[in-house]
């Protein structure tokens, strides 16, 4: 089930694969083993970048995401794994 930018865990962090279509976020940080935040970056996914969904493919196909103007599709485990936040909004 997917959730708005509202409905959130661990500590305001919410999981990449969970998030609707449309909807910017930031990277706040990635689960798993050491190797696996090295083979995201590989993939140019940083901690801290603003990533936006851009959708999710039908029978739990992979999330596709833009990232920096490249599109990324990552697998639902592996999107699991990235907790993300809703960026601060910069207005006055």
């Amino acid at each position: 089930m997917l959730k708005d930018v509202n409905s959130t865990e661990n500590n305001g962090k919410t999981r990449l694969s969970e998030i609707k279509n449309g909807i910017q976020v930031r990277i706040a940080s990635f689960e798993g083993e050491p190797d696996y935040r090295l083979k995201l970056n590989r993939y140019g996914l940083f901690q801290g970048d603003l990533v936006r969904v851009v959708r999710h493919a039908p029978f739990d196909g992979p999330v596709l995401l833009e990232v920096r103007g490249m599109e990324i599709a990552l697998g639902r485990g592996i999107a699991a794994n990235i907790l993300v936040e809703v960026p601060a909004c910069d207005l006055p």
